[in-house]
């Protein structure tokens, strides 16, 4: 029997307790019905802030991936191996560089899966003649047709030379857009045009771009021209390269591409060689690390306005416990607890905040997903900014709610009674 009478006592205060929650509920609800003009311009400010929160989330994200396909478009997936140090004694003790070779690039290209392009570099620097007298200092850069793709150049008028060129030695070159605007006024007049290097004459075929300015800070000046490496041969009578230049088919290969490469070519040449993997992934981590950094700043000041809209709430429901004295006292005087009263003004604050909270959210999504279906332009939603927005909207409540909450819990039911 004693096991039985604790069950039912049990379900009876668990029936209490829910009906006592569903009651409160039904209240808060009545108070914003009768209130409704009062309680919507408080829930503005909870409007605003949680929209505020989503979309400065969106604008981060929209700046953070503009910013990484920007940097991206340099070659996402290109390593770039360079000479650092090293030499090898010759005849009468002369050390000459330890320089990689082109057989070096064919051994990577065997030995290192997922290599999608593969591109030697030979540089030289020369004075080039474009006619009439006029000549011009540049630096001539021999690579391969896949280079083009490596380092995700923009043609903008011609072509870029392809492997017939290559393999038949053919005397054209690319010549980069800022040369091509100074020597011949715009891109499209520099083709067909014919310049001359050591007395050998190469057509121009082609104007490039690199796909972002990278400030002279690249292989590429605003004084470049690239011709194929098969030609390029003739004016160094060396297959000692300073770069090679590498892509991998996906993104996630690049970094372990990197350390295999390294070591290959390493273990080709004299230990005392030095050799070194460039790639973008460290400067890609490091953006998007600031990126995300910047936006939760962003956010946290965001937020500010939220700490302004609770302030708010706690002033609107205040007056609305200076308003309800008297039923206050009505209710303590029917049996209602303080914390019940305390339950009541609290879910009201709650559930104010959090449907300013919710409506702002909505509202903070909604315009980045119909700027995604009515326009051209991709901008990324953030789900976890609208869990955010409403879990602090939800603390906005408790926090800012809790004053009038306790103050109308404290009243003393006499004196609430006898209130006018």
């Amino acid at each position: 029997m004693p096991i039985v009478r604790e069950t039912f006592e049990s379900t009876l205060r668990s029936a209490r307790s829910t009906v006592s929650l569903r009651e409160t509920a039904n209240l808060a609800y009545d108070s914003f019905r009768a209130s409704k003009a009062r309680f919507l311009l408080t829930m503005l400010g909870m409007v605003i802030g949680s929209a505020s929160i989503v979309l400065v989330a969106t604008v981060g994200l929209t700046g953070k991936q503009y910013a990484l396909d920007t940097i991206s478009s340099l070659g996402p997936n290109k390593v770039e191996m360079q000479y650092t140090g090293g030499f090898v004694m010759g005849p009468d003790n002369i050390s000459t560089p330890d320089y990689m070779t082109i057989q070096d690039m064919q051994a990577v290209d065997q030995q290192v899966p997922g290599i999608r392009y593969s591109s030697p570099m030979l540089e030289f620097h020369d004075r080039i003649a474009i006619g009439n007298g006029i000549s011009r200092d540049a630096m001539l850069l021999g690579v391969s047709p896949e280079y083009k793709d490596i380092r995700g150049l923009k043609m903008k008028a011609g072509r870029f030379f392809d492997q017939e060129d290559a393999i038949n030695h053919a005397k054209v070159a690319d010549i980069v857009g800022v040369m091509a605007l100074e020597l011949y006024g715009n891109y499209h007049d520099a083709i067909g045009h014919t310049i001359s290097i050591h007395g050998i004459p190469f057509t121009i075929i082609g104007v490039f771009v690199e796909s972002i300015d990278t400030f002279g800070q690249s292989e590429i000046n605003n004084h470049t021209l690239l011709v194929p490496y098969e030609v390029a041969r003739y004016f160094t009578g060396s297959n000692d390269l300073k770069e090679i230049f590498f892509a991998m088919e996906n993104r996630q290969d690049v970094e372990p591409a990197a350390k295999r490469i390294t070591a290959l070519i390493a273990s080709r040449h004299r230990p005392t060689s030095e050799y070194t993997a460039q790639t973008l992934t460290d400067v890609l981590n490091t953006m998007r690390n600031i990126a995300n950094m910047l936006t939760t700043v962003l956010i946290l000041a965001s937020a500010i306005t939220l700490i302004v809209s609770g302030v708010g709430i706690m002033n609107s429901m205040l007056a609305n416990v200076q308003a309800r004295i008297k039923e206050i006292g009505i209710r303590k005087a029917l049996g209602a607890t303080s914390r019940e009263i305390r339950l009541q003004f609290l879910t009201e604050a709650i559930f104010l905040s959090l449907s300013g909270g919710l409506v702002g959210t909505i509202l903070g999504i909604a315009l980045p997903i119909s700027v995604g279906l009515f326009t051209p332009f991709a901008v990324p939603v953030s789900y976890w900014a609208a869990v955010i927005s409403l879990a602090t909207s939800v603390l906005v409540g408790v926090v800012f709610g809790t004053l009038p909450a306790n103050r109308a819990a404290m009243l003393d039911p006499v004196i609430t009674l006898k209130y006018e």
